[in-house]
């Protein structure tokens, strides 16, 4: 109201002025004016109220515990670049199990007879590794998140396992690989091959090298397969593909469990719990023979290469022999939580039991050399109590069937004085009672 007296105040003096009003309309110049300043305040009324709704969403605490002054540690990590900004755990907290039973089609189960291992133990930080070769470089590196030595690689040249390997129709090979940044600050992705070489003790050159064989490559972390393969009637079965999901791209600075299965021409490929692919004819009968794993193109840090034959007969070894002794249940370094790529084992073993129901086990951790005795005795007494509770929690299996038991490194299966033979020693034991 008092607005409103003081605009018909301002409009009469106006009017009163000598020749105002016959030059502009002057009523007409403050009626505009006075509903533009109203949008104006209406909006300004409106964006102010909105501004509080959004507060009271994003701090439904409210104004007060916004306006407190930050802590030492909230200031500190305020600071930093966001990407290194404190995240959420969602890590399970101590002795609690993941829920395998999410990971069914996880199928995988590692061969029994190790032929091939290598976690870089043996080499001396800063070195190229004593078993493998290049025509470039490598070094074996620590780090400071994930135990052991690691193989670091940089660059388009290959390193390649000096010796071949000789390999059946039925063989696992498995691997841990960590992406990283080149040294141009770009992450590439990396590549590996499973290949029949030509030139034994040589390079192989080309996009194509020696016989023919898979190659498995992360393109900017994207999975991607393909086969090349020599010969007028192979060459026309090479296949090739790659998985587009978010879920399977590979990130820099993330540990990554690799698994393949080949099973004559069938080669199947898991990443972590996930089977990425699938390939019936990966090699076609007669076309190609690997004897070679070779690593290239990009750069990364790879450890425990494992590759053994024949997967383990588990219903005749627990039912018949008695005993089962398996490398398929997984633990991370002085840890005792179950890793989710032991579901294709666990699976095997709780079939048997569930087919046999009056069949009692005694689960048995075991342990290699490394770390004091004490300590390792009691890592395998808890790890042998987690693939109990796995078993019994996902799997369906009456606990009051299972009992537990660890020997630590006392009851070695072979020498603790390589890395082939220290990973035969740490294993699970199922014994029939």
């Amino acid at each position: 109201m008092k607005m409103i007296v003081r605009l018909t105040v301002v409009l009469c003096l106006l009017l009163a002025a000598p020749g105002i009003h016959a030059q502009i309309n002057i009523g007409k110049k403050i009626t505009d004016k006075v509903k533009d300043r109203t949008v104006q305040k209406t909006d300004q009324a409106i964006d102010k109220g909105l501004d509080e709704v959004e507060k009271g969403i994003e701090n439904p605490q409210g104004e007060d515990q916004q306006n407190q002054p930050a802590t030492t540690t909230e200031k500190k990590e305020q600071q930093k670049p966001a990407e290194q900004q404190a995240q959420p755990k969602t890590e399970p907290a101590p002795q609690e199990q993941p829920a395998l039973q999410t990971y069914s089609k996880y199928d995988f189960i590692p061969g029994e007879k190790v032929i091939f291992y290598e976690d870089f133990s043996q080499d001396a930080v800063g070195d190229f590794p004593a078993l493998w070769n290049t025509n470039g470089s490598a070094e074996v590196v620590t780090t400071n998140l994930f135990p052991g030595n690691w193989m670091k690689f940089d660059g388009w040249e290959a390193i390649w396992t000096d010796a071949l390997l000789d390999l059946p129709d039925n063989f696992t090979l498995e691997f841990d690989v960590i992406p990283v940044k080149d040294n141009e600050g770009h992450v590439h992705g990396f590549m590996m091959r499973l290949m029949q070489a030509k030139n034994v003790k040589a390079w192989d050159g080309g996009t194509a090298p020696g016989k023919g064989g898979f190659q498995f490559h992360t393109d900017y972390g994207r999975p991607f397969y393909s086969t090349w393969l020599y010969g007028t009637e192979c060459e026309q079965l090479k296949i090739d593909g790659y998985k587009d999901d978010e879920m399977y791209k590979q990130k820099v600075d993330q540990k990554y469990h690799m698994a393949i299965w080949v099973q004559k021409s069938r080669l199947r490929l898991y990443q972590n719990e996930y089977k990425v692919f699938d390939l019936p004819k990966a090699f076609p009968t007669g076309c190609v023979k690997p004897d070679r794993i070779r690593f290239e193109n990009g750069a990364a840090m790879v450890t425990n290469i494992r590759v053994a034959v024949g997967a383990p007969d588990t219903r005749n070894k627990l039912l018949t022999e008695g005993k089962l002794v398996t490398y398929g249940i997984y633990f991370d370094v002085n840890k005792d939580i179950v890793k989710p790529e032991s579901n294709g084992t666990l699976k095997e073993i709780a079939t048997v039991l569930t087919e046999n129901p009056d069949v009692r086990i005694k689960i048995i951790g075991h342990t290699d050399s490394d770390g004091a005795d004490a300590s390792n005795l009691d890592l395998s007494k808890h790890r042998a109590a987690s693939v109990k509770n796995e078993l019994s929690k996902n799997f369906g299996i009456d606990a009051s069937r299972m009992e537990t038991d660890g020997k630590g490194e006392t009851e070695p299966v072979a020498p603790n004085d390589t890395p082939a033979n220290k990973a035969l020693n740490r294993r699970v034991e199922f014994i029939k009672l």
